[in-house]
Formats: structure tokens, C-alpha cells, sequence
């Protein structure tokens, strides 16, 4: 039996269990164990004031080294770059749609002054780069419980990561896929991590099918970036990157939480030099003004 560690979300769950449909047809019998993290207990303060990296992945980790889980499911962009030691990220599968999805309006079809929900830095900086008029609003919660904020009028529109929409079946909910050009998203927006004990367990062994060669290279890409900047996942840091006949092409994004100053690059290079294509750009953001804006987020000299 393969216990398999997940958030109680819907989406969680759902990724959970798509993890758990996969294994069951390689003969496996499984089960999900639902285990809750600090971020799904803080739900009245914005992420980026909670402090701390793994917000969404700690309490997890913990129960995969104790033994209590064998496997552990994650949106990967909720994953920090580095995972503890005696864990490893065991396979990523193909990726989802990795653009942020308007909700409730396109970006412009709003309204000067309009409201817009959302949790991520990331995502606001970008948008007040492209729209300075809008009141941006911090809003928490599971998928369902920000739709439903939306619907009640707390909000003119939200942005939401359309893999999770999609997943859940409220495609039909988007009224706008942001161009990577506006809004760059997360690094690993979009892929799910399945991570596991390096011990060589029956649920490392059978994960390994899972992954997704051209997927693993991108996200390995966008993590070297994130290292290289020393963000966390709630930092205005966006990273997209691509693979296609044996290359890469990656862009990344580094603004003022403001929207002010968008330190923007791109590098391509072999798939196979996914990490060190990652890094160099990394190293270009810094040189390029992103080491200012990151030290006055973190508070202290990147």
C-alpha cells in the first residue's frame, strides 16, 4: 500500500488523486492521506507576510521523512528549491497551461479604480506594470472560496492560475489568459512535484513513470533561476520556460512590488543545460537591477 501525502483542497485532491489513478494502473493499491499546512491554517494574511518558505509543503515533508506518507503530491510551485535532506523531487509530469487566467473581466475591460483579488506579488506587481489605476486586494482561500468572493461582488475580477481552473473544471470561468509577456507566471506554474524518500521505496521506484523529460528541464530551468535569486515562493519573481527539439527558451521577470521597475531577460540554450541556463539568467536579472528591488523585498543585500 503507497500512502500518498496531500492538502485537503479541492484542487489538492484532485491532483492527489489523478497522482493515485496513475499508480493504481501500474498495479499499485494506494491511498491518500490528507495532511494540513501552515498555509492552509493562516488564511487572514497575505502569503508574503507569513514568512518562512514551504508554506503549502512543510508539514508534508515532515510526514514523508517520519514514514507516515510514502509519496507526496505538491503544485510545484509551492515547492522550495531546496528540499530537506533524504527527500527527492521524484517526477514531474507534463505540464498544465502555465498562464494566470482573468476572472470576473478582461485586464482591460476594467473599470478605472477597479478591484482586483489576489494573494501573489508576483502577480500584482505585474499587474500594477500594466494597469496603474487598479486597486489591487489581497485575497486568500481555496480556489472555490475565491470564486465564490468574486461572485459576491468583493471583487470586480481575480486572477488565478488557469492549470487549477482547468483541472477543476471551471475553465468555462476565465475571461482573459494572460500573455507570458504581461503577466510572466510562477516558477513551476502549472506542474505538479511528486516527491518522494531517496531510499529507493516501491513509491520512489513506480513514481520515476510519471515524469516528463521536457517538463523536468523547463521547471529545472525556472528553480536554477529562483535559487540563483534566493526567492521563496512568495517573491515578485516570474519565470517561464520551454522546450522544444532537444532546446530551451526561458524568460524571467524580477519587479518592484509596485509595478515600477521590471527587470525583464531571456536565454536559450540545450535542454540538457537546463540548470545553468537557469542560473546565467539569474545572474543577468541581478546585474540588471533585480539584485535592488529583491534586497529591498527580503530586507536585507542579495
Amino acid at each position: 500500500m503507497i500512502v500518498i501525502g496531500s492538502r485537503g483542497s479541492q484542487l489538492a485532491l484532485w491532483q492527489s488523486r489523478w497522482v493515485e489513478s496513475q499508480l493504481t494502473g501500474f498495479g499499485q493499491q494506494c491511498r491518500i492521506e490528507i495532511i494540513k499546512t501552515t498555509g492552509d491554517r493562516v488564511t487572514d494574511v497575505p502569503l508574503a507576510k507569513v514568512g518562512g518558505k514551504g508554506l503549502f509543503t512543510k508539514e508534508i515533508e515532515d510526514a514523508l521523512l517520519a514514514g507516515a506518507v510514502d509519496v507526496a503530491v505538491h503544485s510545484l510551485k509551492d515547492m522550495p528549491t531546496e528540499l530537506p535532506a533524504g527527500l527527492t523531487l521524484q517526477a514531474v509530469p507534463a505540464r498544465e497551461d502555465v498562464r494566470d487566467a482573468m476572472v470576473g473581466s478582461t485586464l482591460n475591460g476594467l473599470a478605472q479604480g477597479a478591484r482586483v483579488g489576489t494573494s501573489s506579488l508576483r502577480r500584482s506587481a505585474q499587474l500594477r506594470a500594466a494597469r496603474p489605476d487598479l486597486v489591487i486586494e489581497t485575497i486568500r482561500g481555496n480556489l472555490d472560496t475565491r470564486l465564490r468572493k468574486l461572485d459576491e461582488g468583493q471583487f470586480d475580477a481575480i486572477v488565478l492560475a488557469a492549470a487549477g481552473l482547468r483541472r477543476l473544471g471551471w475553465a468555462g470561468r476565465i475571461a482573459e489568459l494572460l500573455p507570458v509577456e504581461v503577466c510572466c507566471p510562477a516558477v513551476g506554474q502549472g506542474a505538479l512535484a511528486i516527491e518522494t524518500r531517496d531510499d529507493d521505496g516501491a513509491g520512489a521506484t513506480v513514481c520515476r513513470k510519471l515524469n516528463d523529460p521536457a517538463t523536468r528541464a523547463a521547471v529545472t530551468a525556472e528553480r536554477a533561476l529562483l535559487g540563483g535569486l534566493g526567492g521563496g515562493c512568495q517573491v515578485p519573481i516570474g519565470a517561464y520556460a520551454v522546450v522544444a527539439d532537444g532546446r530551451l527558451a526561458m524568460r524571467g521577470v524580477v519587479a518592484s512590488p509596485d509595478g515600477g521597475t521590471i527587470v525583464r531577460g531571456e536565454r536559450e540554450g540545450l535542454a540538457d543545460d537546463a540548470a545553468r541556463i537557469g542560473e546565467d539568467l539569474g545572474s543577468e536579472l541581478l546585474a540588471n537591477g533585480a539584485r535592488a528591488i529583491l534586497s529591498a523585498v527580503y530586507g536585507h543585500a542579495v
